[in-house]
């Protein structure tokens, strides 16, 4: 696998600090992914390293969900071009590692491997940079990287338009914060300090291994008062750029911790977008007003020609639709996230019992 990239596949085999990498200034990231969002992370990790360059080192953790091969050398490419490190992480069947029944509701089971970092991660690192495979970087994240989080699990984005329908379910008010999971700034010293771990596995076990978002509740429900706020525009979620920010207030009482500044600046100039939605850039037919950025890292991938996923074309422009309707009636838009959102959760789960 080459100078730039090593492969353990668990904690144990995971040299000591003082054998391998010098602690020095350097960002620590992480992703999580299996073959299937493999071109997705590639492209994120490439718009990291190339608006991160001023940073003396970054190192990139991929907790594997059975990648192959030939994936793990198109991403480490990807480093040895920038000059950066890549570790590989294998963590193998996911599931296996919950001591009870899960049911992700036709999510894919790799987004749980987040649960495990603290003990897959070497204990050397302190605090590491969690990003979803469909996140594109846009700026440089050193300011998110040195942000204090004494006393904090992680740091996070508020997701403002999650309803009572989710909120509910782990013992939120609607007044209550509720973070996306998708960009985590994550203090691992306090994770294994004060056994997250344990809490988050015991969380969603009392909710049956069965919860709508099954990690990102799990985190909200769990690290309850533990989480740090962070700036949206280190995790714009693209469909909030049809969210007026008086709607947001509303829906989510907490909301007013963030300005409509901030959310006004974040949407002009996200450092990290977020591809949240049916209006992924990778489906032909998607009208996001941001696809050009994945577009863009993609084309400096291995991946890069990758054809757009098909079928969806017709329901992708009743959905872009919908979209501009928020601006102007966003609480129909609400409506139809809390009845049809959890309609299609189900569907999806129903679908994925059955293929497995």
């Amino acid at each position: 696998m080459g100078e730039g990239s090593r492969k353990y596949q668990s904690d144990k085999e995971i040299p000591s600090a003082e054998k391998t990498l010098g602690m020095g200034c350097e960002m620590v990231a992480a992703y999580a992914s299996n073959d299937g969002y493999a071109r997705h992370l590639a492209a994120s990790m490439c718009s990291l390293f190339d608006n991160n360059q001023s940073e003396e080192m970054i190192r990139v953790y991929i907790l594997s969900n059975r990648l192959s091969e030939e994936n793990i050398g198109r991403l480490k490419s990807i480093a040895d071009k920038y000059g950066r490190e890549m570790v590989v992480v294998e963590l193998g069947d996911v599931r296996s590692r919950f001591p009870y029944e899960i049911d992700t509701r036709g999510f894919d089971v790799s987004a749980l491997s987040r649960f495990f970092m603290a003990e897959m991660i070497p204990a050397h690192e302190e605090r590491i940079l969690y990003l979803d495979c469909d996140t594109i970087v846009k700026d440089s994240l050193t300011p998110l990287w040195e942000l204090p989080l004494e006393g904090y699990a992680l740091a996070a984005a508020m997701e403002p338009t999650v309803g009572m329908n989710i909120k509910g379910q782990i013992d939120l008010t609607r007044e209550d914060a509720y973070y996306n999971s998708g960009v985590l700034l994550i203090n691992l010293a306090y994770w294994r300090r004060e056994k997250v771990q344990e809490k988050l596995l015991d969380f969603y076990r009392e909710r049956d291994g069965r919860l709508f978002a099954c990690d990102q509740d799990t985190i909200n429900g769990a690290l309850r008062g533990k989480i740090r706020l962070l700036d949206p525009r280190y995790n714009f979620f693209t469909n909030l750029k049809y969210f007026p920010y008086s709607s947001l207030v509303v829906r989510t009482a907490e909301y007013a911790a963030v300005t409509k500044e901030q959310l006004t600046a974040a949407k002009k100039n996200p450092a990290v977008l977020h591809y949240l939605g049916d209006e992924r850039p990778w489906k032909r037919g998607n009208l996001n007003p941001y696809r050009k950025y994945y577009t863009k890292y993609l084309a400096m991938t291995p991946y890069a020609g990758t054809k757009k996923e098909t079928g969806m074309e017709l329901y992708l422009l009743i959905y872009h639709l919908m979209e501009w309707m928020t601006l102007v009636f966003p609480e129909v838009r609400f409506a139809i996230n809390d009845t049809m959102g959890m309609w299609v959760i189900d569907r999806r789960s129903r679908k994925s019992r059955k293929t497995s």
